[in-house]
Order: structure tokens, then C-alpha cells, then sequence
């Protein structure tokens, strides 16, 4: 099986090109955080390759610009290529299906993502809950289950 899933946000603007059997072809990249820390507590990042064709391609370069958030679903390819010095070229990239737009229209790419408010909570500037008190205090007596209670 070969799937791939991602979700990050385009490094650049897509290139969108016609290739000579008149079909359209966008090449683009994916900055994608990683989900874990580096031996720093650092979050490092991926930068990953892309192409999709025909009217998705299209619309990818008419609605998207750097930085602009989205969803990629497809399968991993590899391709070789004679370079202009002669030597073989190796690529690696998704091959995508489908993009979703993840950046809702008219708004600023360049507003803060998840990630980039998960590094700061340690920073002052979030309210905090104080974890002593109850928060379900207001809504009556305490509940008993059993495992037999349980649909699981």
C-alpha cells in the first residue's frame, strides 16, 4: 500500500506548467512540522516535494500562494532523469490526488498556526485554568459506573 497524508503549508508559490502533450502539471512543496521534539526541545520540519495534474493543478496555482495551508493526499513516486551534465538525476516527490484548501479565503496566510502557539505555552500571554478546582462542580452528585456500564 502505498498512501500518503499530509498537512502543512506551501514554502512557495506553486508552478504551474504544460508540459508537450498539452497537459498541466503544478510543482510545489509542503513544509511539514514534525510531531516531535529533537534532543534541542526543538519541533524540526519536512520539506516535502509535490505534483498533481490536470484541473487541480490549475486550481492549486489560481488559489494558492505561499504559505498557504493545505491538505494532500497521494502516494510516494520515485523518477529518474539524465541531467544537463549527464549524470542521473533521482527524485523522489508525492504523486497528490487531491489538495484541500485549508486556508479559508480573504484571510492572512501568515496568521499563527497551531504549532506556533504550542511553542509558546509557556509564555505569559495565555489565560490558564487553575487545575485545583472541580470544573464539573456545578452539574450535581458524583456519577458511579461499572465496567458493565460501558459499551466497550
Amino acid at each position: 500500500m502505498n498512501n500518503v497524508s499530509l498537512v502543512g503549508r506551501l514554502t512557495k508559490d506553486p508552478e504551474l506548467r504544460t508540459i508537450s502533450t498539452g497537459n498541466t502539471t503544478c510543482n510545489f512543496t509542503v513544509a511539514v512540522t514534525r510531531q516531535f521534539t529533537n534532543a534541542s526541545g526543538e519541533r524540526e520540519t519536512d520539506f516535502i516535494n509535490c505534483v498533481i495534474w490536470g484541473k487541480q493543478a490549475e486550481n492549486l496555482a489560481k488559489y494558492c500562494t505561499k504559505g498557504s495551508l493545505v491538505g494532500v493526499t497521494g502516494r510516494i513516486q520515485t523518477r529518474n532523469y539524465d541531467g544537463q551534465d549527464g549524470k542521473k538525476v533521482y527524485v523522489t516527490e508525492v504523486a497528490a490526488n487531491n489538495v484541500t484548501f485549508l486556508t479559508p479565503k480573504n484571510s492572512n496566510v501568515n496568521e499563527p498556526t497551531f504549532d506556533d502557539v504550542a511553542s509558546k505555552s509557556n509564555s505569559s500571554d495565555f489565560e490558564t485554568t487553575d487545575l485545583t478546582e472541580d470544573p464539573f462542580k456545578d452539574y450535581g452528585s458524583e456519577v458511579v459506573l461499572s465496567d458493565d456500564d460501558l459499551p466497550f
